[in-house]
C-alpha cells in the first residue's frame, strides 16, 4: 500500500491515538523543522528510486517519513524493527534525508525492483541446506541419521500446515492452551508465525524429498532433522500473547503424555525466555524444565538476545542443567573459520554463559501467510521464493538448529540419557577463534565431530531448583495487559492463585495435569471453565462462549509484552530482499485455517 499525504496523516493520527498524542505531536513539530531542510515539491525531479530509512526512534520514524511525502516521494511499508520505512524518493532528496535529525541511514532497496531471480539454496549461506551443510547435519545424513524415531515437543505459538510440514505424520497437535484454544478457527494453528519457523528448521521437511536421498537433495526444503516428528504444545496466541504460566503448563503436559498413544518425546524446543533475576534455584520455570531434564526429555533453550550487555541468561536459559543456546553469525560464510558469535546473543554471566552456539542470523525457514510476523515483517521475504520463506534472526533461530542436531544424535544414541546428550553436543563442539569463551560457552556446533564421539557416564551435579520461588519473578518485567489490566502477582492466566510449592510437588510426581485439569482449572481446549480476567480485575466472568472470540483478541487488545522481541529469543526478522507478494488479504477467520486438526491425533 501506497501512503498519499493524506493517509499518511490519518495513519500517524491513529498511531497517536495508540501510543499518546505527545509523540505524534513531536513528530509534527519535527516535520515541520525538519521538513525545511528539504528542497521544495517543486524542485526540478528525477526519477523516483526505493529506499529503506533507518531512524534512532518512532518519532524520528514519522518525522522523516512527512519529509519524503513532503518531497514527493511515497512510503509504501512500516518496518517496526529498524524505527523505520521502505518506499520511493527522488533521487534528488537522497542525501537531504540522509542529514536528518535522528535518520541513521537511507539505502537503496533493490527488492523494490521486479524480480526475475529464482531461490537458490545453495548460494544462500543463511539456508537450512547450508545451514545443514555447516552443522554436519548433511554428514549425519548420508549415513541414515535423520531424526527418525525421535518426537520433539515445541512449546511455541502452534504450528501452521504449510508446505514442509504437512507430510503425513510429521506434526501431531499436542495441548492448545493458548487464548487462540476458545476460538474454533485458530486452536492448533499458528496465526503468529513463530512457531511455524522453528519447527521448519528442526525438522521440517518436503513433500518432494525422497527418503536416503537428502544429503543430496538441492531443491527441496529439509530441516535439520528431516524425518524426526514434531509434536506441538501451544501456548502462544495470535498475537505471540502468553504467560509464564502457560508455559509451565505446556512443559508439564509434555511431561505426562510423553509416551501416550506410541508418543517417543525424547527432547524440548523452548524458544521462549524472560529476563528474570530469580535465582534458577527458586525458579518455577526452572524447575518445570528440569522435571522434564529428570524425566528423559532434553530441554534445548534459547540464551536471549540481550548481547553483552545482559546481566544473564534469559529465563530458564540460566539454569545450568538445561542446554543454553546462544547464536552464530556465519558472517556470510560456510567455514566456520569465519563465524562469530551474533552481537545480539546474550553472552550471560562468570557463572552461567551458554553452553554452545549455533547458526542464528539470517536463517531461511518456512514463513505463514498471513500471520502476524508476516503481516508486519514480510520485508524479510527471501528474494524468488513468494512469500514461502521468512529470514530470522535470534537465539530462538540457534535453539531450533540445535534441536534438530540433538534428534540427529538421539537416532544414532537411542538409549542416551539427556546429561549424555548434553555432553556429547557440548564436548565436541568447535571453538570459535577470537571469541571470548563467556560469548560462545564451548563452541559452534559440531555433528562431524560429536557423530565421532562415544557416550560418557557423566552425570551433572549442579545444584537442583526446587521451584518454590515467584511465578511473579518468573515474568521479569514482560506482563500481560488488557484494558489497562496486567497480569502480575502469584497468578495464573484464570487468575487462580499459583502456589509455587505445591505446584512444584505435583509436577515432581507427574500429577500436575489431571483430566485436562491443572491448577485448578481445566486448561483443555474450548471447555475451558474457572474464572478469567476482564473488566478492571483478574477475575469475574467464565471463558467461554464469544468472549473468546478470535476478533476479540487480535490487534492491541492484547500487548503480548512477554511474547515479542527478546522474551520470544526472535531478535529480528530481517533480509536483503522482499518478495513483494503479501496475504494482507486473508485473515485467520477464513475458512481456509480451519480449526480441525489436520494431522497426526489430537490431544484435548
Amino acid at each position: 500500500m501506497l501512503y498519499t499525504k493524506e493517509r499518511l496523516m490519518n495513519r500517524f493520527f491513529s498511531a497517536g491515538a495508540r501510543n499518546g498524542l505527545g509523540l505524534v505531536t513531536a513528530a509534527l513539530m519535527g516535520f515541520l523543522a525538519l521538513g525545511s531542510q528539504l528542497p521544495s515539491p517543486g524542485h526540478d525531479r528525477s526519477a523516483l528510486v526505493p529506499v529503506v530509512i533507518s531512524t534512532s526512534n518512532e518519532a524520528a520514524a514519522q518525522a522523516a517519513a512527512h519529509a519524503l511525502v513532503h518531497s514527493g516521494g511515497t512510503v509504501s511499508r512500516n518496518l517496526v524493527l529498524i524505527n523505520g520505512f521502505a518506499g520511493l524518493a527522488p533521487s534528488w532528496a537522497l542525501n537531504p534525508l540522509a542529514a536528518l535529525t535522528g535518520v541513521r541511514s537511507v539505502t537503496s532497496n533493490s527488492s523494490m525492483h521486479p524480480l526475475g531471480a529464482t531461490y537458490s539454496p545453495i548460494s544462500d549461506v543463511g539456508s537450512l541446506y547450508n545451514t545443514a551443510g555447516i552443522t554436519g547435519a548433511r554428514a549425519m545424513w548420508a549415513k541414515g541419521f535423520t531424526g527418525q524415531g525421535v518426537d520433539i515437543a515445541l512449546i511455541d505459538t502452534g504450528i501452521a500446515p504449510v508446505e514442509g510440514l504437512t507430510t503425513p505424520g510429521k506434526v501431531v497437535n499436542g495441548a492448545d492452551i493458548s487464548f487462540d484454544s476458545q476460538a474454533k478457527n485458530l486452536t492448533n494453528l499458528d496465526g503468529y508465525g513463530h512457531g511455524t519457523h522453528m519447527a521448519g528448521i528442526i525438522a521440517g521437511r518436503d513433500r518432494t524429498a525422497i527418503a536416503g536421498s537428502y544429503a543430496s537433495d538441492t531443491t527441496s526444503f529439509l530441516g535439520i532433522a528431516p524425518d524426526a516428528r514434531l509434536v506441538s504444545v501451544k501456548v502462544g496466541d495470535v498475537t505471540g500473547a502468553s504467560d509464564v504460566s502457560q508455559v509451565i503448563a505446556g512443559i508439564d503436559w509434555v511431561v505426562q503424555h510423553r509416551r501416550d498413544n506410541g508418543l517417543n518425546i525424547r527432547l524440548i524446543n523452548l524458544s521462549f525466555g524472560t529476563d528474570s533475576t530469580q535465582s534458577y534455584v527458586n525458579d518455577p520455570l526452572a524447575f518445570a524444565a528440569e522435571q522434564a531434564w529428570k524425566a528423559g526429555i532434553m530441554v534445548i533453550v534459547s540464551a536471549g538476545n540481550d548481547g553483552q550487555a545482559s546481566a544473564g541468561l534469559a529465563d530458564p536459559a540460566f539454569d545450568p542443567t538445561l542446554l543454553a543456546v546462544g547464536a552464530v553469525d556465519t558472517n556470510g560464510s560456510v567455514s566456520v573459520s569465519k563465524h562469530t558469535v551474533a552481537a545480539f546473543s546474550d553472552y550471560g554471566s562468570v557463572n552461567r554463559g551458554p553452553d554452545l552456539v549455533a547458526p542464528g542470523v539470517h536463517i531461511a525457514s518456512l514463513n505463514v501467510p498471513g500471520s502476524y510476523i508476516d503481516e508486519r515483517f514480510g520485508v524479510a521475504g527471501v528474494l524468488g521464493t513468494t512469500d514461502r520463506f521468512l529470514r530470522g534472526s535470534g537465539t530462538s533461530q540457534a535453539a531450533a538448529v540445535t534441536t534438530g542436531a540433538a534428534a540427529l544424535l538421539l537416532q544414532q544414541h537411542p538409549t542416551a540419557t539427556p546429561d549424555q546428550l548434553k555432553e556429547l553436543l557440548v564436548s565436541s563442539a568447535n571453538g570459535l577463534d577470537n571469541v571470548s569463551a563467556t560469548s560462545q560457552g564451548n563452541g559452534e556446533v559440531s555433528l562431524r565431530d560429536a557423530a565421532q564421539a562415544e557416550l560418557t557416564h557423566e552425570k551433572q551435579k549442579f545444584v537442583p531448583s526446587t521451584g518454590t520461588g515467584s511465578l511473579e519473578l518468573s515474568r521479569g518485567t514482560h506482563h500481560l495487559t488488557t484494558g489497562g489490566v496486567l497480569l502480575t502477582g502469584e497468578k495464573d492466566i484464570f487468575g487462580a492463585a499459583f502456589n509455587s510449592a505445591a505446584i512444584a510437588v505435583a509436577e515432581a510426581a507427574h500429577t500436575a495435569w489431571t483430566a485436562g485439569v491443572f491448577n485448578g482449572n481445566s486448561w483443555s481446549g474450548n471447555s475451558w471453565s474457572g474464572n478469567s480476567w476482564s473488566g478492571n480485575s483478574w477475575s469475574g466472568n467464565s471463558w467461554s462462549g464469544n468472549s473468546w472470540s478470535g476478533n476479540s483478541w487480535s490487534g492491541n487488545s492484547w500487548s503480548g509484552n512477554s511474547w515479542s522481541g527478546n522474551s520470544w529469543s526472535g531478535n529480528s526478522w530481517s533480509g536483503n530482499s522482499w518478495s513483494g507478494n503479501s496475504w494482507s488479504g486473508n485473515s485467520w477467520s477464513g475458512n481456509s485455517w480451519s480449526g480441525n486438526s489436520w494431522s497426526g491425533n489430537s490431544w484435548s
